[in-house]
């Protein structure tokens, strides 16, 4: 608690850092469990929003199929519910508990804290709710996350969720609502170190350069650290992820710099998680290196390679692309294109799998695309952008296609379906792949073929600070709760190692700011 011996220049009972999802989930539920709060964010207003202004905004959580969802629901245009023929055209299975769990522990192998794990899982639907009953606008992902078979949108993934407007429309929608119940918000305010007690060493304010000058604000519960990840720094990229990591592009929000982890470690929180790991993926080789574009934002992202191959500067592929649904996939591919010579690729698809691509990230006026009637003119176009061996490039695709023809002649009852796992593979008995496709392989071989070129785009860092499931820091020296000291968002560490179920940050960071909110104001109430 905030003593009498220190001086303020001003003090709240909640002091939140960090201005995107994770920190406005804070910053509002601290306001609406009654106390004073007070948001810093260290980017000026036009460049807010952390890395949720740069989302497609999907959210992950658990649902009891459509029906539990459809009174809920926006269109894309921002009218409440969807038409009755939509409904009757969607095709969606409800994703359990068990199910969420299931994904967790596969796509981390495992390593997943099991308590934060359980927070995120049984909170989920409850925090999406209460998104929705403060006013958030959420629609089906018809664009991302379904597919047309049989004449029905058919969901795949387990993720169906987003918000109506995207990342903008979230920030905006998190503005709004934690104005409307009185939070005071500082953009253009560094937060440059925390202030705790030098007996007891419990937190009770921050340092902050606001209007040029250091300037100190107190907060008698505690404060919520909600600042992300280290991605936009690259010398800490480099001495986490390795070598090479400083080559990679900023998805989001050029502030996100390991703030927190420097002020948090400072005071002797310890540090937990995957640092060696993070969220990237594959991204428009034209994008800008050092941040991302708050016009184009998400449309930077390049999800397609399901549909088609990714062949390096040498011509050769590297992954399978289809090993499991791209949400569980989409954000490790960034490291493996990352590996390869000069750290780009070639994604490649014929007329058939260009059929089947977002046009909100493969549109002409999004990306810039490489077309031809041939493999051989495709080629030769691609080696005045880059690819150094031509021959190997169509030995790649010959090979990829006879491996997908003779799997079709053995299996002649599989069938292309990118809504599910679909078996449809090079790997056959009597021809494979050094490298195989694990499911939707179909032969590139009809004109006109599409290739577009891509890098790593990393989104937010997998290390971050040991937390408790109450999202209280806790101490490196003792192994207990730094008293008011919270972590929320892309900051809290052990949770993601390697991979993570696509949508589910964004329910974290909403499950954990409130969470962390909750509790902060709770401590103020009791210390008043």
């Amino acid at each position: 608690m905030v003593s009498d011996k220190f001086h303020f220049d001003e003090t709240y009972d909640v002091v939140v850092v960090g201005g995107g999802n994770a920190g406005f989930s804070a910053a509002t539920s601290a306001a609406q469990s009654g106390a004073r709060v007070c948001l810093v964010e260290k980017a000026p207003l036009d460049d807010a929003g952390g890395n949720t202004f740069y989302t497609a905004a999907a959210f992950r959580c658990c649902f009891n199929g459509l029906q539990d969802l459809l009174p809920h629901l926006y269109q894309h245009d921002g009218t409440k519910g969807l038409p009755q023929e939509l409904v009757a055209m969607i095709n969606m299975k409800r994703y359990t508990k068990a199910d969420f769990h299931a994904d967790i522990k596969r796509v981390t192998k495992g390593r997943a804290d099991p308590a934060l794990a359980d927070v995120l899982v049984d909170n989920s639907r409850e925090a999406v709710q209460w998104l929705m009953d403060n006013g958030a606008r959420f629609a089906l992902s018809f664009n991302r996350q379904a597919y047309v078979v049989d004449g029905k949108y058919k969901f795949w993934g387990g993720m169906v969720l987003t918000m109506a407007g995207q990342g903008k429309e979230l920030f905006d929608f998190h503005l709004k609502t934690a104005k409307t119940h009185g939070v005071e918000i500082y953009f253009g305010t560094p937060v440059v170190d925390l202030i705790a007690d030098p007996q007891t060493n419990e937190v009770i304010g921050v340092k902050v350069f606001k209007n040029s000058i250091i300037g100190t604000i107190g907060a008698r519960g505690g404060v919520i650290l909600a600042c992300g990840g280290f991605q936009a720094s690259p010398a800490l990229r480099t001495q986490y992820l390795g070598p090479g990591w400083d080559l990679a592009h900023v998805r989001g929000s050029k502030y996100n710099t390991g703030d927190g982890h420097r002020m948090a470690q400072k005071l002797g929180a310890r540090l937990e998680g995957n640092y060696s790991g993070c969220h990237s993926v594959a991204w428009d080789g034209n994008s800008p290196r050092a941040s991302g574009n708050r016009e184009m934002t998400n449309q930077y992202t390049k999800s397609g390679y399901p549909l088609g191959v990714m062949v390096n500067v040498h011509g050769k592929r590297f992954v399978d692309e289809g090993f499991d649904l791209r949400n569980f996939t989409y954000a490790i591919f960034g490291k493996e294109i990352l590996k390869q010579p000069q750290g780009v690729a070639f994604q490649v698809w014929d007329a058939d799998g260009s059929k089947l691509l977002r046009k909100e990230e493969y549109a002409d006026d999004v990306t810039t695309n490489i077309r031809a009637e041939s493999l051989d003119e495709l080629a030769d176009i691609l080696v005045t952008k880059g690819l150094k061996d031509k021959k190997q490039f169509l030995e790649t695709i010959a090979e990829f296609n006879e491996a997908c023809k003779s799997f079709q002649r053995e299996h002649g009852q599989v069938n292309f379906d990118p809504s599910m796992k679909d078996g449809m593979s090079t790997q056959g008995t009597t021809r494979s792949l050094d490298i195989g496709k694990t499911n939707w392989a179909m032969p590139i071989e009809k004109g006109p073929f599409q290739a577009v070129e891509v890098t790593c785009g990393i989104t937010f860092t997998f290390g971050g600070l040991a937390v408790t499931p109450a999202a209280e820091v806790l101490s490196e020296a003792t192994f207990q709760k730094i008293d008011g000291l919270w972590c929320a968002g892309e900051l809290l560490g052990g949770l993601f190692w390697d991979n993570y179920p696509g949508g589910s940050g964004l329910t974290m960071g909403t499950v954990m700011g409130r969470i962390a909110g909750t509790e902060a104001a709770k401590r103020a109430r009791v210390g008043r």
